[in-house]
């Protein structure tokens, strides 16, 4: 519905109820209208679930149409995140937000700061959501009451092609809400507990829910040690719950993305059941650490039937159990490939490093068996880019006999190298790492979970050394405020990000000539008008 369509729409209302909203603008009744184009979460997930649903569909045809996000730990680093890339890129098509459970553990937890197990309050996750797409709303909001100022304007200085082209940017404006890849972690409990969130999450209007294949109660940060995996009927079943709590909320489309923490988790907490040789449990199984067992066996022991031979499986005193070595990526495809057949629509594998061909070599495998297997796959903080990918090209040169005596491979991140060759040919294989895995590995999706965590870091650390050293105030006026100015980052005008002209907008609308307004010609923030 166009501006004036709605407008139209709008008088009819009003004229149904005749001299009683006779106070009633039918014009202003529209700009709210359009400034909240989105009524509730469930609006939200539907509209997003569709648009990823579609680019997943426009990838299958062409794997250089990845799509990316950045991780987001508080609404206004989303919302900021969004008017960067409209501002820039003028589109914020392929562009997500990811929400990292680490994150919300780490910084948003009414316990402090907590590592990523699955501690944090599980509301935590839908309130943030929540407030991702508070902050994306208001974006909105004061991007189209920009336009109705601007075509106010030119209908006030009888400037019709001005209107006319304000009247065409409202009409065309593109919305700063996109879809969000929520960390539903390890479901946070049983599949009846995942089942209860998943609907929070989807209410708040997640459109896409990434869950892991680890035990809830032991749940470990992808990148540390001690990670305890689940039977594939265990995780199956909170596969299943997602769908179900997306189907009850009217949300087909929804989209799971289902997490392998497999390649680096040595241990499960149980043996599979298994009703048949060659089921799932017997395949799980088959990768336990076992050793044949003579006679019956000792007080205490687990056994199991293995081709007809008596087996113990090896237990830890943590009465966990120890999968065989060097069985990782086995594990892994058929972690993959098992979700895929039972609901999942993407595969999220947790990797050591970034090593493109590691990831298509399991990628092929369950490719053989579902064709169009896709991958979200997370550029993680946790690895050391520079290390990694400068010792790949070292590795690849020592293969082609080249002279490396100039380089020492375990000190390669020394700045010492930054201007060599080989320091070069690596920052370009990081430049290009997320469209060369597109097209090799089947990633549909390239996130980095903890960014915005780490630049918020930096940027306080610059800004701290420099405005409690001998900078001063030009500390933040030089490194802050002066780039803001001239690098048109918007929330220079901090009073109008807040909301204040929306908030004059809604005062001349509800009091006319008695409204009392802030964006006036004291107001301060006129200053940065040019």
């Amino acid at each position: 519905m166009t501006y004036f369509e709605e407008i139209h729409r709008q008088t009819g209302i009003k004229h149904r109820h005749g001299a009683d909203w006779q106070g009633i603008d039918p014009e202003f009744a529209a700009r709210l209208r359009s400034q909240n184009r989105f009524q509730s979460g469930l609006d939200i997930a539907r509209h997003t679930a569709k648009v990823m649903r579609a680019d997943m569909e426009t990838y299958d045809k062409d794997p250089a149409q990845y799509t990316q996000s950045l991780g987001c730990w508080h609404g206004f680093i989303g919302q900021q995140k969004m008017i960067s890339i409209k501002k820039h890129f003028g589109s914020t098509n392929g562009r997500y937000l990811y929400l990292s459970g680490w994150m919300v553990a780490a910084l948003r937890s009414e316990f402090g700061p907590l590592p990523d197990q699955s501690m944090h309050e599980k509301t935590s996750v839908p309130a943030l959501i929540e407030e991702l797409y508070t902050f994306l709303r208001q974006a909105d909001a004061r991007e189209l009451g920009g336009l109705f100022r601007d075509l106010d304007k030119a209908r006030k200085a009888g400037d019709e092609a001005a209107a006319a082209k304000a009247q065409q940017a409202i009409d065309n404006h593109k919305s700063h809400v996109v879809p969000i890849i929520a960390d539903i972690d390890a479901g946070f409990g049983n599949a009846e507990a995942t089942y209860l969130l998943a609907k929070k999450m989807i209410e708040a209007g997640a459109c896409a829910l990434q869950i892991e294949n680890q035990v809830s109660d032991e749940k470990q940060c992808g990148h540390q040690d001690g990670k305890v995996t689940v039977p594939h009927e265990d995780f199956l079943q909170k596969i299943r719950a997602i769908r179900y709590a997306f189907l009850e909320l009217g949300v087909p489309e929804g989209i799971i993305v289902a997490r392998t923490d497999s390649l680096g988790a040595g241990l499960t907490k149980q043996i599979a059941f298994s009703r048949e040789p060659g089921d799932l449990g017997d395949q799980y199984n088959r990768f336990l650490d076992c050793e044949v067992v003579e006679g019956v066996g000792e007080k205490g022991d687990v056994l199991m039937n293995r081709d007809g031979l008596l087996v113990r499986p090896k237990r830890l005193p943590s009465n966990l159990f120890q999968f065989r070595p060097g069985t990782g990526e086995d594990r892994c495809v058929l972690d993959c490939i098992t979700a895929l057949q039972n609901g999942a629509d993407l595969l999220w594998i947790e990797t050591e490093k970034p090593h493109i061909e590691q990831i298509a070599g399991m990628v092929d495998r369950i490719r053989e068996v579902v064709p169009n297997a896709k991958l979200v796959y997370n550029n993680s903080p946790s690895f050391n880019w520079t290390l990694n990918f400068r010792q790949q090209v070292y590795d690849a040169w020592e293969a082609e006999g080249r002279d490396l005596s100039m380089f020492e491979r375990d000190q390669l991140m020394s700045q010492h190298y930054d201007d060599s060759d080989l320091a070069k040919e690596a920052d370009e294989k990081i430049r290009t790492f997320q469209r060369d895995a597109a097209k090799r590995a089947g990633i549909f999706h390239h996130l980095i979970t903890l960014p915005t965590y780490h630049t918020a870091a930096l940027s306080t650390d610059n800004l701290a050394k420099r405005y409690f050293g001998e900078e001063g105030m030009l500390g933040y006026v030089k490194q802050v405020q002066r780039e803001e100015i001239r690098q048109g980052i918007a929330c220079v005008k901090h009073q109008n990000m807040a909301g204040s002209d929306i908030g004059d907008d809604h005062k001349e609308a509800f009091a006319g000539e008695a409204a009392l307004k802030a964006g006036g010609e004291n107001n301060t923030m006129n200053q940065f008008a040019a």
